[in-house]
Parts: C-alpha cells; structure tokens; sequence
C-alpha cells in the first residue's frame, strides 16, 4: 500500500467513525468514503520560495463571515496543465497554510477551493504534494468556518489532483 493510500483510508476512517469528524451523526451513518482524483506524480513538485513580500499580515474572511488572521509567507511557482501557475503560501501558529482554487472548483472539487499543508525542506524550498489536496471541514459541514481562498490564490489551470467534492 502506497503511502498516499494509507492517508486516504486513515482520513476516511476519521471522517466515517471519529466524533471530531466534522460530518454530522446522520452523514457519518450514510459515509462510504471520500472521492479522491488519482494520484498525479507529476503535482509532487518540490519548489524555491520568493519571499519578497513575506512577514505581512492578512486576514482571510471565512465562510461564516468571520475573519481569519495570517502571516504571508512567500511565494511559489511552477508549470500545471502549460502554463505557470503562482500560489501565495501563509503561515500561522500550526505551520504552512496554502488555499488555492482552481480550473476544477465547483466542478470536480470543492467550489470554495481546497488546502494543502506545505512541507519545508531544510534547504528552505517547500514541498507542495498536490495529491494531498483536501477540503475545508466548511465542505462538509455549513456550521465549521473555514478562511476562503484568496484572490491571487486562484488559479485559471487545473489541479487534478487530491480530493473531488463531497455528495
């Protein structure tokens, strides 16, 4: 078993059988597992980081109206579907945060845009692992509140890759 495999049936265990799951008592009771599109290898990319611009506060506003706070990080890009595509990364006090949108939201995923936790190497470049791709917990559930995908964060290319909207 891959080891992407073995995060995709960890998280629909969680999301199936957890009480911290944030699917309600009668969608966990009807739960067959998420949708996920497969695994794109090449939407592993590993990435140098403009920090031009890094260290400035921002806040997000949420899907209940509320308002999230992060710092701008830096900024990324590489080639999707052809064309170059560019995602600013935040942070917070639990590490890298990257929502972005794109050519598949409201379609195949989550019209809202989905996250992707970030890894950073030593060597200061990240590491954005696409088929790790999720939706907010707002997906699942109107009542979490969830920041929305900034407007640079949009993306007019395809990531085909992570995971598709929940039913």
């Amino acid at each position: 078993m891959s080891e992407l495999t073995e995060f995709r049936t960890a998280k629909d265990q969680f999301m199936g059988g957890d009480h911290q799951s944030p699917l309600t008592d009668d969608q966990r009771r009807d739960f067959a597992g998420l949708s996920y599109l497969d695994e794109a290898l090449d939407l592993r990319l590993t990435l140098d980081v403009d920090r031009t611009g890094g260290g400035a506060l921002v806040e997000m506003q949420t899907s209940t109206g509320d308002v999230a706070s992060y710092l701008r990080w830096g900024r990324v890009s590489f080639e999707a579907d052809g064309e170059t595509a560019e995602l600013t990364v935040y942070r917070d006090p639990h590490g890298h945060f990257l929502p972005f949108a794109d050519a598949t939201s409201g379609k195949e995923t989550y019209g809202a845009g989905r996250y992707l936790k970030v890894q950073e190497m030593r060597d200061g470049r990240l590491v954005l692992d696409f088929n790790y791709a999720y939706n907010p917990y707002c997906a699942y559930n109107e009542r979490w509140s969830c920041p929305l995908t900034p407007f640079k964060n949009r993306l007019r290319v395809p990531i085909r890759a992570g995971e598709k909207s929940f039913k």
